[in-house]
């Protein structure tokens, strides 16, 4: 049997308030060959395929699609909820839609209920808040470990029932993973992490939750998320790991890129090199987050990069020399506004400013009076 592990699909996330509803768009035409070329039997998606609760019109639309053109597709296509979805909006008529073979898990009582696809039985572990679970399932503490403990021991004990072989999807933080940026924290007490050894007993575990694709063992993997989704992403190669389970259980697993539609990248430099230097041509098409050394802040400085790199999204400074070189802070307590708003101009800018931009703050300051005194 051929399995495609893929997660953390985020459906109607924005990048720095850039739409990725169309670079999504592509991994699901990318999702839908891959499943054709390599003949898979069935796709997995371990949690988060919202990146809301509540998602946009655009982002069920596409989802949606994704799962009728994967039924189209003759696959089966097995589903859990993650930290990002809310359990019963996705989980909603989960019966009525099984015979179509697509099949949402996100009830913690069902977890020991597997889709069968020939003799794998396919267990879906939505992701369990500890103080949900707490009180039904007795927990001893309130900890990712003890909820997802809990739901493997509700597994293994119907395994005992049934011969042949098993795939678990779990979204989950495991002890030894590398987070990014870009996943919502999940931790209760301190404690997020559950250890890999809680999966033993299954051919194969398709992990959710962090987005950067890692092999915890051999049989407990996350496959990340299909597109980039911070600028602590930037480097890491995204796609789906294609599962080959044998008569025996787990044979192989091959990592499959996903296509990247607009790639991400972090510059560093003083801002006439970034502009000047044709080492960063490469990046003219990146989304970038800059952060500028310059000793003075350059006046501009958006407008000027984003006349070489007109994907730049985020820009920061760090001045060279670092905490010496950090001017003393101003008085503001009994001191007119508008010298304030000067002495702020002249610290992080490094020197005063200029006599029309004097101008537009008397203005604003003056207009800031003129409203309140009116409320």
């Amino acid at each position: 049997m051929r399995v495609l592990h893929t997660s953390d699909w985020h459906l109607g996330r924005s990048f720095h308030r850039e739409s990725l509803l169309a670079a999504q768009g592509v991994f699901v035409d990318h999702l839908i060959e891959t499943v054709r070329s390599e003949r898979v039997d069935v796709v997995v998606v371990s949690g988060d395929v919202y990146d809301r609760a509540l998602p946009s019109v655009d982002a069920v639309e596409l989802c949606n699609q994704a799962l009728s053109r994967l039924v189209d597709a003759r696959v089966r296509t097995v589903l859990i909820s993650g930290n990002h979805d809310s359990a019963r909006r996705l989980g909603f008529g989960a019966e009525l839609i099984d015979a179509a073979g697509v099949h949402l898990r996100t009830d913690p009582a069902r977890v020991g209920e597997p889709v069968v696809v020939d003799d794998v039985a396919f267990y879906g572990i939505p992701y369990l808040e500890p103080e949900l679970v707490r009180v039904a399932w007795e927990l001893p503490e309130r900890t990712h470990t003890a909820a997802i403990g809990h739901a493997m021991s509700l597994v293994r004990a119907d395994l005992a029932r049934r011969s042949g072989r098993s795939v678990v999807l779990a979204h989950a933080f495991v002890t030894g993973g590398h987070g990014s940026d870009s996943e919502r924290d999940i931790s209760v007490g301190g404690v997020a992490h559950v250890p890999v050894r809680v999966f033993d007993g299954v051919d194969y575990t398709a992990l959710g939750h962090l987005h950067g694709r890692q092999r915890m063992s051999d049989t407990v993997r996350y496959c990340g998320s299909p597109i980039a989704y911070s600028f602590s992403e930037a480097g890491q190669v995204k796609g789906s790991w294609l599962v080959d389970l044998g008569p025996g259980g787990f044979e192989d697993a091959t990592f499959v890129e996903a296509p990247v539609p607009r790639p991400v990248a972090r510059l560093t430099g003083r801002i006439d090199d970034l502009l000047a230097s044709p080492e960063h041509a490469r990046h003219e098409d990146h989304w970038l987050q800059v952060t500028l050394v310059d000793r003075i802040r350059p006046k501009g400085a958006m407008e000027r990069l984003r006349a070489r790199f007109p994907h730049t999204l985020a820009l920061s400074f760090e001045p060279e020399g670092g905490p010496d070189d950090v001017v003393t802070r101003p008085r503001v307590a009994g001191r007119a506004e508008i010298d304030v708003a000067l002495d702020f101009v002249r610290e992080v800018r490094g020197e005063a400013a200029d006599p029309e931009e004097t101008r537009l703050l008397r203005e604003a300051v003056e207009a800031s009076r003129v409203k309140e005194a009116m409320a």
